[in-house]
């Protein structure tokens, strides 16, 4: 019988190891014990191959006899009996030292797919593979027993309909019902494995409360050697290629700041149990330890002497002095021992918002590039700072090495107002340093009455706030009337007081005053930025005063982000273009800002990543500018967003449309440059946005769609001149692409995928640099036949929808397609405008072609007509018109599903092909399946020119030239 067994485990393929002697079963010492057992064992009970070899009764003690001691096993033996060891029975051993083993049969249940380990679609493992869970009778109990048996706790959420997408392989449970309590999946009643009636869209998921994975021993709560849980069991990490990007990952997913040290070689002990990662190698960016590349157990080779271990930051490191409170100060950091302060080359409101959030005090209200809370002394620690915003720590920002010191210059220590810490604020203004003084009190701003309101009490709020000097105290709400309560009267500045909550005043919320009465400041720090040369105020160059002098911004670098912070900086709304190249003139002065780099949220341009004031690579035909949408000339309105709808320019301080007369796509295109929108998607006519009202404006507009100016340009300018024949009314709602022209600017481009083939398959169309599907409205075989042709995959033999092959990601393009079946592409069928739809991506649309084509027609009206081409060789090439006949025809035309023959022409009357010219004499009797089954001389024989290229006409064509007409002599037509 069995002479070994795994008792008090999870499942029948983990446990502690117990084997037979002398009539009874006894466990196994750990002494010696590595995976190299583990794996003889798992091996021996049949349940694969070994993820773990556990220590110090991790599956509990067991009782009575200690069977064996010290075995080393190589790994290839056939049973644990057959390992060298001590003799049976003798051992230095108790049952705190008994043996274990997780062999990899026995993880059985499996999360895919998920944001985390905690979170996927549930798969089961049976006879050898991995399939799913159907998601009928689905609920939160059996979640519950999944969530647990994988080692993640509690369960948030059982889902259903494949919402961590569709799996593969085997549905092997459905109508799963478990109690809860279930240790594992496969206890849980159900119709049995392999029992099933579902679709992998039906795969049920499950979200767990994340279990921590990764701690820290043998030190603090964060510092020690850094160990990891995988399902139920902890284990330790082998120092190889560990470094200080690991151990960022560590510190941050326990909250424990940034990484200090990642010191190797135990050294917090050695750990006990498995060593479960190895060769770990994160980018630092990761959100938990397991999510970054590594070895997994069995597979390191390491013990615990190499254990990894990290030392993080735990606790402020930063801190802000010498302001009102807490929140508002120099920045100094603790570094070497003391504290130091940081230097505000390049420092910006993306470093204050790191430090903010690093001391507990919201985000940065405000910075300044003086010393406005006085100079600090010692050492200079960190000099160009340059923070993304989102850093957990000032330390884990880019900036000069923290090794080089500096022992002067704290004229430029950097400083910060935090919003927990911001007691007083100015509101209303014209900018940021001026407006209604309001001051936070018990969780309410509240207003100051003007009573005793002086240029001493105002010195004191534009201090407070970082403005400078005070110009003025206004009186009688010179900045509008403030709301809620008055808290402060009576106020009695000196002048030199930090806070104007520290001057004498009424006791708080104490007054006689009315909000009539609220007072006000204008501080000599306002506007440092200005639009000039342009339009009107909210257009032109960009020009910023700076240590007491305006000048201009270097181009390098300059996008509608930086333009974005310009625009809403000086009320101008949002931007519309960042012209480059001194677009509004060159400016005079110093250049005081290049590489300029804002996220687009700044309140200021001051505050964006930049080099300042030293500027040697520009000159002033580099300067930057504005275009704002309020000093905007072109407008788009009554459309869904900013970038659609009817086109209105600025005509006699009004407002005028532009009629649609030769209107196109590179009109469409100049209007979205100006704009700032990308890309012109389509340029619909006949009032698609609705019909405008007072001048037209502008007609027979004709842009090449390459204006350098940005400006519409038109062949003559008849401002305000109403033409008769533009008239208004109707709604063109269908996109029809006129010109191959067009297809190829816009990289109009069909494909199928995730299908059995290359010709079957989701349908995606490629518009405007990018993918998207088809949605199913209306979709049928007629569609169908159109993207078989136009994928060179014959006929469709099905054109099914709800997603057949899968539902895809990103856009939904194409909306209500209608072809007639012989469109030559389709973009040439009617479909709703592109991207409008009321689809959900269940409703892609797909196609089953009948295979690849070898026959083509090209240059023609649609698919059904032009210069014949056949595939050889892996090319395309054309047919010469000798002995070319109406059989010939008939072949092509039942070969592309396109009807009757109508009429074969020659003399390259579709246009001359290029390449191969792959066949000639071709001779049909027009029943043949397919036209390479017609006699024709060799491959690439002939004694033809491209004007001899053959063509033929079928009756499934959409439209009939004239021209074509006209050119046809002696026409047979097929009865």
């Amino acid at each position: 019988g069995t002479l070994i067994r795994l008792v008090n485990g999870h499942n029948n393929c983990s446990g502690r190891v117990e084997v037979y002697y002398n009539g009874q079963w006894g466990t196994v010492c750990d002494d010696g014990w590595g995976v190299a057992d583990a794996q003889v064992v798992c091996r021996e009970l049949g349940c694969g191959v070994a993820l773990s070899a556990t220590t110090h009764a991790q599956f509990g003690q067991g009782s009575g006899n200690i069977a064996l001691d010290d075995v080393a096993c190589v790994g290839t033996e056939t049973s644990l009996l057959n390992c060298p060891a001590a003799n049976l029975g003798s051992n230095n051993c108790d049952h705190s030292e008994d043996a274990g083993v997780v062999c990899s049969e026995g993880t059985r249940v499996r999360l895919a797919n998920g944001f985390n380990n905690c979170s996927g679609r549930v798969e089961v493992y049976h006879a050898g593979t991995w399939g799913t869970v159907c998601d009928d009778w689905w609920v939160i109990d059996d979640a519950e027993v999944v969530c647990k048996q994988v080692g993640c706790g509690a369960a948030i959420s059982s889902t259903g309909s494949a919402w961590f997408g569709e799996g593969n392989g085997p549905v092997w449970l459905n109508d799963v019902r478990c109690m809860g309590s279930e240790p594992s999946l496969l206890d849980c009643s159900s119709a049995g494995l392999g029992s099933q009636r579902c679709t992998h869209a039906e795969d049920a998921g499950v979200i767990c409360a994340v279990s921590q994975s990764v701690r820290l021993a043998g030190g603090s709560s964060c510092s020690g050697r850094v160990e990891v849980r995988v399902g139920v069991w902890w284990g330790t990490v082998c120092h190889n290629v560990w470094d200080l990007m690991d151990a960022e990952v560590v510190c941050r997913q326990l909250g424990c700041g940034s990484a200090l040290f990642a010191p190797l070689y135990s050294a917090y002990g050695p750990g006990t149990g498995p060593v479960l990662m190895g060769g770990v190698d994160c980018t630092g960016d990761e959100d938990y330890l397991l999510n970054c590349r590594y070895t997994g157990p069995g597979l390191n080779y390491c013990d615990h002497f190499t254990d990894a271990s990290a030392v993080c930051s735990d606790g402020p490191r930063v801190r802000l002095v010498n302001g009102p409170d807490s929140c508002s100060g120099r920045v100094e950091v603790y570094t070497a021992r003391q504290w130091a302060t940081v230097c505000n080359d390049g420092w910006d409101m993306r470093d204050a918002d790191v430090v903010c959030r690093q001391v507990g005090c919201g985000l940065a209200v405000s910075t300044s590039d003086q010393p406005q809370f006085g100079q600090g002394m010692g050492l200079i620690a960190l000099v160009y700072v340059g923070c993304s915003g989102n850093e957990s720590s000032l330390f884990n920002c880019p900036s000069g090495d923290i090794q080089h010191y500096y022992f002067a210059l704290h004229y430029f220590d950097a400083s910060v107002i935090c919003s927990a810490g911001i007691r007083v604020r100015l509101v209303n203004g014209d900018n940021m340093c001026s407006g209604r003084v309001e001051v936070y009190y018990r969780g309410f701003w509240g207003t100051v009455c003007d009573d005793w309101w002086s240029i001493n009490d105002a010195q004191v709020v534009c201090r407070e706030v970082g403005c400078g000097k005070a110009l003025q105290a206004t009186t009688n709400a010179f900045f509008g009337q403030g709301s809620r309560a008055i808290i402060l009267d009576d106020v009695n500045c000196s002048g030199n007081e930090p806070s104007l909550l520290n001057c004498p005043s009424r006791p708080i919320g104490t007054n006689a005053c009315s909000h009539y009465e609220d007072a006000g400041v204008i501080c000599a720090e306002g506007r440092k930025v200005r639009l000039v040369s342009g339009n009107n105020n909210c257009s032109g160059r960009v020009e910023v005063y700076y240590y007491g002098q305006w000048g201009t911004v270097c181009d390098d670098g300059w996008d509608t982000r930086d333009a974005q912070v310009v625009c809403r900086e000086l009320g101008c709304g949002d931007a519309l273009s960042a012209p480059m190249k001194a677009a509004f003139g060159g400016g005079t002065g110093p250049i005081q800002l290049n590489d300029v780099h804002c996220t687009g949220n700044e309140m200021s341009l001051l505050n964006c990543l930049a080099s300042r004031r030293t500027v040697r690579n520009c000159g002033h035909n580099e300067d930057a500018s504005a275009i704002c949408s309020a000093g905007a000339t072109v407008r788009l309105v009554n459309g869904p967003n900013r970038c659609a709808g009817r086109v209105e320019v600025r005509y006699n301080d009004g407002w005028g449309t532009v009629c649609d007369e030769y209107w196109d796509i590179r009109d469409a295109h100049v209007v979205c440059k100006e704009l700032g929108c990308g890309f012109a998607l389509f340029a619909p006519g006949w009032a698609a946005y609705g019909e405008g009202s007072g001048s037209i404006a502008l007609d027979d507009v004709a842009c090449t769609g390459s204006e350098h100016d940005e400006k519409i340009s038109v062949t003559e300018l008849n401002w305000g001149k109403e033409y008769s024949h533009c008239f208004w009314g109707g709604l063109n709602t269908l996109v029809l692409f006129k010109s191959e022209s067009q297809k190829k600017l816009f990289g109009l481009i069909v494909r199928l995928a995730e299908g059995n083939s290359s010709c079957s398959g989701r349908v995606e169309v490629y518009y405007a640099g990018q993918w998207g599907t088809v949605c199913d409205d209306s979709w049928n075989i007629l569609d169908g036949d159109v993207v078989c042709g136009e994928v060179g995959c014959g006929r469709a033999l099905a054109a099914p929808g709800w997603a057949e092959f899968g539902m895809g990601i990103g856009l939904i393009l194409l909306d209500d397609v209608q072809c007639l079946g012989t469109e030559a592409s389709l973009f040439d069928c009617p479909a709703t405008q592109l991207g409008w739809h009321n689809c959900h991506h269940i409703e892609d649309a797909s196609v089953v072609c009948s295979g690849r084509a070898n026959v083509r027609l090209v240059g023609g009206s649609d698919r059904c007509n032009g210069r014949v081409e056949v595939f050889h060789a892996g090319l395309w090439g054309t047919v010469c018109d000798h002995g070319w006949d109406l059989n010939a025809v008939r072949v092509v035309c039942r070969e592309l599903g396109c009807g009757r023959a109508i009429t074969q022409l020659g003399e390259a009357t579709y246009g001359q092909g290029s390449g191969r010219i792959w066949l000639d004499d071709v001779a049909c009797s027009g029943s043949e399946s397919t036209l390479l089954d017609c006699s024709h001389r060799a491959f690439g024989e002939h004694n033809c020119q491209h004007s001899n290229d053959a063509a033929a006409v079928c009756s499934g064509m959409q439209r009939f030239s004239y021209f074509h007409i006209f050119k046809l002599e002696n026409i047979e037509l097929s009865p």
